[in-house]
């Protein structure tokens, strides 16, 4: 949190990294407005796609700083090419990069910048490191002509998105700096206008001008129409940016501290919080005390008394609370729309050194499981072993890494292994009965379950299609669970079940043997039974892989992707190096940094991310199945 020309800036860095994705995903959702850093040499890296597609989905208003302008190979107009080609939703008329500054000179002979709104150069001195003396004088006749094509594209993009304006400009009229920033605030506001800015921040060049743009065009949290909710009775409801409103606050991190425990990151986002009351907590049903209220700055940390309508602080004291979860009035209860976090697609069996890790290291594991919703712990019951899951090897290495640096446990890592699931290609109909009689009360179960492939990515559809009480209502949520019981431990090979329907169509009951207890194993019977007869099939993740190598080892690059079951989907070569996208398994990509480093000499760099679910080839998926059974 830092201030600028008067106004409270509450700024979130996020990694880079593909394997924080939850990082992004979280800030996202409670942000504002998003600055996207790209590197003026780089330009859009895969990574910069899935984070546009994130702040596409929560609709956030974001602008684009180019950065390293004074970096060998820095181009910001070939960077600004590559946003209109590579970045989603760039196609639309909604959304369009616009730069609203452009780069006087680069490399080492980058020594400025020219505001196309102002129409004026900005100077930095050569011999001033730290950017702090900037000179603003006219622009320099060789740089007039550019100046003047950029910031005619500029007023055009800008008055077509106000008709009075519009009806000037078409009149003759220059439009004033003041109405150009006006109408641009209320673009970008409205994801119509995206300005693009520059600067090297190593240097401190432009990065007062990027301060200068976040207030004066990114959404102050007055510029939000409110926040949509869920009342009690699951009516929609709409909470006001307003200090005066109900309380309604989002916690979207925790994280714990070594001196104060427990920190829990708070958007508010309506009415005001004090440091000492108590909340409710909606999710949960629990009523939780809020002890401190801090406001962080890196490692800095400042007590406050309360907290209003668009802050963001860290609360000391909430036992209950975790990520996602809402915090209100307790006489005036909402929900607000949580996130959602992807399911971990690798894991690994972890166990302690010694007797004096062993009973920390749960401790430490549950702590970090409990900040990162994509951390998963879990045991298996077959082997006893602890079973730490995440969304790349990096990110378990981190974990790992966390445990010996914050928590003093040192842990052995088997080999990681890849999260498969199960599920089915036909549609069964399919009895499940548990009888027991042995002497006297007995157990009676009995359903009838339609099964049948779901659509990709949907999960777990059940539908009770019970007609005149053949299955007593009480009995329902007992099959549901039977069925679940039996999709969380797979058929197959023992791995979770997705993308399925079931039906409760028909069954029966004995009034008096019946209970909830023989249902829910009637269910799980029913279920494994008409499972084995669907076409059981196991699926694997597949990751979208990016690798960027010198040209000579484009054939070796492909080749050896192709040999790890790669599905080319492009390529292209700029500048000597050679881009391949690719759609690779998991299961082939594990130690790929050492072999790619071996391959092009330490040259070759390579991206990875989660893209989706596929069915494995027969012959593999009978060597997974055999190994699980053995």
């Amino acid at each position: 949190t830092s201030e600028w020309k008067g106004k409270r800036i509450n700024l979130i860095d996020t990694p880079g990294h593909v394997d924080f994705t939850v990082e992004v995903e979280r800030s996202m959702r409670v942000l504002d407005g998003v600055v996207i850093v790209l590197c003026a040499v780089g330009g859009v890296q895969p990574q910069t796609q899935t984070v546009w597609k994130q702040a596409n989905r929560y609709s956030v208003p974001r602008m684009i700083m180019v950065n390293k302008m004074d970096r060998s190979g820095a181009d910001f107009f070939k960077v600004l090419g590559q946003t209109k080609e590579s970045l989603p939703g760039m196609h639309s008329t909604w959304a369009n990069c616009h730069p609203i500054q452009i780069p006087m000179g680069a490399e080492s002979n980058f020594m400025g910048l020219i505001d196309l709104i102002e129409m004026k150069a900005h100077f930095y001195e050569e011999d001033d490191p730290m950017g702090k003396n900037i000179k603003i004088d006219e622009i320099p006749s060789d740089y007039k002509e550019e100046a003047e094509k950029w910031r005619h594209t500029l007023e055009e993009a800008i008055v077509e998105c106000d008709d009075a304006l519009m009806e000037k400009y078409l009149e003759g009229e220059t439009p004033s700096p003041e109405d150009l920033r006006r109408v641009l605030r209320e673009a970008v506001c409205q994801n119509k206008i995206i300005p693009v800015l520059c600067g090297s921040a190593f240097k401190n060049k432009g990065v007062q001008l990027l301060l200068d743009a976040i207030v004066d065009y990114l959404p102050a949290p007055s510029d939000v129409e409110g926040i949509k909710g869920t009342l009690p009775d699951g009516e929609e409801a709409v909470r006001l940016y307003d200090p005066s409103e109900p309380f309604s606050a989002l916690a979207f991190k925790v994280m714990n501290d070594p001196f104060v425990g427990k920190l829990t990151f708070l958007r508010v986002y309506s009415g005001t919080l004090n440091a000492g009351s108590y909340v409710y907590n909606s999710v949960k049903g629990k009523k939780e005390r809020i002890s401190r209220l801090v406001r962080l700055q890196a490692d800095e940390r400042t007590d406050v008394e309360s907290a209003a309508a668009g802050d963001i602080v860290a609360a000391v004291g909430l036992k209950d609370t975790s990520t996602g979860d809402t915090l209100c009035d307790q006489d005036k209860p909402i929900i607000l729309e949580s996130m959602d976090f992807p399911d971990p697609v690798i894991s690994v069996a972890i166990e302690p050194k010694t007797k004096g890790d062993a009973d920390k290291l749960g401790t430490a594991l549950s702590k970090l499981a409990e900040e990162d919703p994509t951390f998963k712990v879990s045991v298996d019951h077959e082997t006893g072993q602890t079973i730490i899951a995440g969304m790349g090897e990096l990110h378990l290495e981190i974990i790992v890494d966390r445990l010996l640096r914050e928590f003093k446990v040192e842990a052995n890592v088997g080999k990681p292994q890849v999260a498969y699931r199960e599920t089915i290609r036909n549609a069964v109909t399919q009895q499940g009965k548990f009888v027991r009689q042995s002497g006297g009360r007995g157990q009676y179960g009995d359903v009838v379950l339609e099964i049948e492939p779901g659509q990709p990515g949907t999960g777990f559809t059940f539908e009770n299609k019970i007609v005149g009480g053949v299955v007593p209502r009480e009995y329902i949520p007992a099959v549901e669970s039977g069925v679940k019981d039996a999709m969380a431990g797979g058929v197959l090979a023992g791995y979770p079940i997705i993308d399925i329907v079931v039906r409760l169509v028909d069954g029966s009951f004995h009034p008096v043997d019946s209970s909830e207890m023989a249902f829910r194993t009637a269910g799980s019977i029913g279920f494994k039974e008409g499972f084995r007869k669907a076409r059981p099939v196991l699926l694997e993740p597949i990751m979208k892989v990016e690798v960027e190598v010198p040209e000579d080892y484009m054939g070796d690059v492909i080749g050896d992707l192709s040999g790890r079951r790669g599905k080319v989907e492009g390529m292209n070569t700029t500048d000597h190096l050679s881009k391949v996208n690719c759609n690779v398994p998991l299961s082939e990509m594990f130690g790929y940094a050492t072999d790619i480093r071996n391959k092009t000499r330490g040259q070759g760099t390579f991206t990875m991310e989660f893209l989706h679910y596929e069915e494995v080839p027969t012959s593999i998926s009978e060597e997974i199945i055999k190994g699980k059974h053995h």
